[in-house]
């Protein structure tokens, strides 16, 4: 009840319009122990609606499922064998009725640097731009492969606290990231043809190269076609521009740093490679129809 007052009161004390930033009704995804967490649900149900913007990135394995999920403004159909990846900052919402079966994974950045730095591009394909990879229908294969290590995991996640244990889950973490990584792959090339192979090429080449890089121009010019060409595939290929995509990967990184960073929003606007921190709060509000600062006042007010 406290929370929903205050972010209430944050949203009117900034006069902006409710449903454009969701706060009122959205829970703060709470703190997790070492910031990794998994968890086994039969038949989780979801009696009412339950949204919370994440703290932590997501996976969630479905073995079998109904119902509907809403994953900031895109809705999914929850079936059975396929994933979700959803990243830290993001909004995830259960619709009322909504039930599944299967493993719920979390993860914060912290933990993951105890991986192996040979999956790190991996992560950063499946979760940069997280919305490019949402939910990855699963073939039975992959589902019993990926259902058998997030058992393990699930397994080493439950034993007794021993020196090496937390080495140990970010292992798991690690080979399971290569496998959904591999899926991934596996899916826009069986689906498809050169065009879609340049797309995941694109996308790879933004969850690279997107601080340094925020024109299709640079894009195209890396894949070798015209930023026409690049442009209409993109379209093709994801429903969305490719300018599009680009400034998405920015929006969701500026957002994640004004979230769960204290770092200054100049430092962030140089990070990001905006000329001035004029250009980059230009840039956020115009995205987000609120300013960065006041976007992390937001979250200030809620006590992170």
């Amino acid at each position: 009840m406290i929370l929903t007052i205050l972010a209430t009161f944050s949203v009117r004390l900034l006069k902006l319009p409710l449903p454009e930033i969701m706060l009122s009704s959205t829970l703060i995804e709470k703190e997790i122990k070492d910031s990794f967490s998994i968890h086994f649900f039969a038949d989780r149900q979801y009696e009412h609606p339950s949204a919370s913007r994440l703290a932590y990135n997501r996976i969630i394995l479905v073995s079998t499922g109904l119902g509907t999920l809403k994953i900031d403004d895109h809705t999914f159909k929850i079936s059975s064998s396929e994933l979700f990846l959803i990243s830290k900052g993001q909004v995830v919402n259960f619709k009322k009725g909504s039930k599944f079966t299967g493993y719920e994974l979390s993860f914060g950045d912290c933990f993951w640097e105890k991986a192996p730095s040979s999956a790190n591009n991996c992560k950063a394909v499946l979760f940069n731009n997280a919305s490019a990879n949402q939910m990855l229908p699963l073939i039975k294969e992959d589902h019993e492969e990926l259902s058998s290590l997030f058992k393990s995991l699930w397994n080493e996640f439950a034993r007794e606290e021993y020196i090496n244990k937390l080495d140990a889950m970010a292992a798991y973490l690690k080979i399971i990231m290569i496998k959904i990584a591999n899926v991934n792959a596996s899916l826009a090339s069986g689906i498809d043809n050169y065009e879609n192979q340049l797309y995941r090429q694109f996308i790879e080449l933004i969850s690279a190269h997107y601080q340094s890089s925020h024109e299709v121009a640079e894009y195209s010019k890396l894949l070798g076609i015209s930023a026409r060409k690049l442009a209409d595939l993109s379209k093709r290929c994801s429903g969305r521009g490719a300018k599009e995509l680009i400034n998405g990967q920015l929006i969701a990184e500026a957002k994640r740093s004004l979230q769960f960073s204290s770092m200054p929003i100049k430092e962030i606007a140089l990070q990001l490679n905006f000329a001035t921190p004029d250009q980059f709060s230009h840039f956020f509000k115009k995205n987000v129809q609120v300013s960065p600062k006041d976007y992390r006042m937001l979250f200030t007010n809620l006590g992170r």
